[in-house]
């Protein structure tokens, strides 16, 4: 985003506090935001997607478009802006997770897993992605595929982070 200076030639005012007045103006519009360092954002009104109804992923029914809403998809997957990232996945050991090569993952550290969360995790050295496990006072990694067995530290497991949402394209 502009430095004042920027903003002041921009706007046309002679003043840094005029300039900073709209700047706030428009964070309360939500068409701007301000990270925890104070960099401006995209606002989520100014990204936000038309929401326009329903559709049935049973039996067939008629559509009806109508606008109801608009959303950002930030504001929708993301909680907690500054401990979000992104992976890219490689590997088949979450396919029956629905998780597959090439998605991208919305991951989300510094939270403690519960049992059954999707966790990012090194394992005795090795990173990888598997359901957070409990049992009594176990802990253990599991795939979400047949073919891999799950995985019981010898060493350490640190959990770096879990997974809050799959974004996969389809073209």
């Amino acid at each position: 985003m502009p430095s004042d200076n920027e903003l002041l030639a921009i706007t046309g005012f002679r003043s840094t506090p005029a300039a900073s007045t709209l700047v706030a103006r428009l964070v309360d519009l939500a068409l701007l935001d301000d990270d925890v360092t104070g960099r401006l954002l995209s606002g989520h009104r100014f990204v936000g997607l038309p929401i326009v109804g329903t559709v049935a992923a049973g039996f067939p029914s008629p559509a009806d478009e109508e606008l109801t809403d608009t959303m950002s998809l930030d504001e929708y997957l993301i909680a907690n802006k500054e401990a979000t990232y992104i992976l890219k996945v490689t590997g088949d050991s979450m396919m029956d997770a629905g998780i597959l090569p090439g998605d991208l993952l919305l991951v989300e550290r510094g939270v403690h897993p519960r049992d059954g969360d999707i966790v990012i995790a090194q394992v005795d050295r090795a990173w990888t992605m598997k359901f957070f496990r409990r049992r009594g006072t176990t802990v253990f990694l599991e795939a979400a595929n047949k073919d891999y067995k799950p995985i019981h530290p010898q060493e350490e497991l640190t959990i770096a982070a879990v997974v809050r949402a799959v974004i996969r394209k389809y073209a």
